[in-house]
């Protein structure tokens, strides 16, 4: 779909990311999905492309600007590998900058962010935890003052990167209950009294690096509080906003991969007597799935121009990610449908889209929560 807003900018940085996924990627993509890892060249490879540098400052090796329009293009792209686990290894670091590069000291900020930005080394947000998942209000993990030090208690789980990452960036309360008293801590990955393990065997997204994090008396210097005491859950759903726009332009890269795939194998496949795609009912499919496509693109594209003009409309947003992921929730099912048992085998595309669709309907944010959510922001 042609974009009212493509500069030659955008155009030449989408053709990169496309050749980085055509060359680097898609070759490995059943490889790394199998062995439920990437190699780590991989993070610098993706660093020296500058897509972990957005909104990041220059003097802390980011890109020194932002666009909307160039984060949508990686992650559509990316989503296009069809090796979505890949992404998120890739990307789990992403979330986690922003806040180290706002509420950090300035020592974290120049020690940490040039490697983490430039793919040498990982770092992760942690907040979703064990019994809340996407209640964040309701966090369990504890920390309290101890002289020049935080103490913290607690775990955290679904935490993509946790395995290879050397820097979190965890959410605990450090008050009552409420939203009031959470706040974030700088942790690195040999702070004593912390531990992590590896997540069990998942559903989709095999190759992310997904963990379990403990926090046993997890001791860090005062210094590691980011930002103000009891600020956190603020800055913690500032974050969340890319993040949705990001899935939610991944949704359409899977979308769009889907599609591409099915048209092809309609017009290679005959069937009774001719190509598939000479059947109503098969041209009927897939005109319901390039619609539905299109329908997102143009919502993304619009939300992305929203944020380039200083606008943050957090109701289109999550509005736009379970529009998105319950289209995508079609389109891949519609897909295994026209490739019938050739999907169903293990190394294409549209298999690994299929069993990757739920995980983006409740990363980020589920899908009923971004519902409860955008109709709030509508102000009812």
């Amino acid at each position: 779909m042609l974009s009212p807003h493509d500069t030659e900018e955008r155009r030449q940085f989408r053709d990169t990311v496309r050749r980085f996924v055509d060359t680097e990627v898609r070759p490995h993509a059943d490889e790394w999905d199998e062995a439920e890892e990437i190699p780590w060249e991989l993070h610098e490879k993706a660093g020296a492309l500058g897509v972990f540098g957005f909104g990041i400052d220059e003097a802390y090796g980011g890109l020194g600007m932002d666009d909307a329009f160039l984060r949508m293009a990686w992650m559509e792209e990316m989503g296009k590998s069809g090796a979505n686990g890949v992404l998120a290894a890739l990307v789990g670091r992403t979330i986690s900058l922003d806040p180290i590069q706002k509420l950090a000291t300035e020592e974290i900020r120049e020690r940490v962010l040039p490697d983490v930005v430039a793919g040498r080394k990982g770092s992760s947000l942690a907040i979703t935890e064990p019994s809340g998942g996407s209640d964040v209000a309701n966090m369990k993990t504890r920390a309290h003052k101890d002289g020049n030090s935080w103490v913290l208690n607690g775990s955290k789980t679904f935490i993509t990167g946790g395995m290879k990452s050397d820097y979190f960036v965890v959410g605990a309360r450090t008050g009552g209950e409420g939203l009031n008293d959470i706040s974030l801590f700088f942790v690195e990955k040999d702070a004593p009294g912390f531990e992590r393990t590896k997540l069990g065997k998942k559903m989709g997204w095999w190759a992310s690096d997904q963990a379990t994090l403990y926090f046993d008396n997890c001791r860090v210097p005062a210094e590691n509080l980011m930002g103000e005491e009891g600020r956190g859950f603020i800055e913690i759903m500032k974050n969340f906003n890319l993040e949705r726009v990001g899935l939610t332009a991944e949704a359409l890269g899977m979308m769009k991969e889907a599609l591409r795939c099915s048209i092809e194998w309609a017009q290679e496949r005959e069937t009774f007597g001719a190509p598939m795609i000479q059947h109503q009912v098969i041209r009927h499919k897939i005109a319901d799935m390039s619609a539905k496509t299109d329908a997102l693109d143009a919502y993304l594209q619009q939300i992305c121009y929203a944020i380039n003009e200083g606008d943050m409309p957090v109701a289109e947003i999550c509005k736009a990610k379970f529009f998105g992921t319950k289209a995508l929730e079609f389109v891949a099912s519609e897909a295994m449908q026209i490739l019938g048992g050739a999907g169903y085998l293990r190394g294409n595309s549209v298999e690994r889209i299929y069993r990757e669709v739920k995980v983006l309907a409740i990363g980020g944010g589920s899908e009923e929560i971004m519902r409860d959510l955008a109709v709030r922001q509508m102000g009812l």
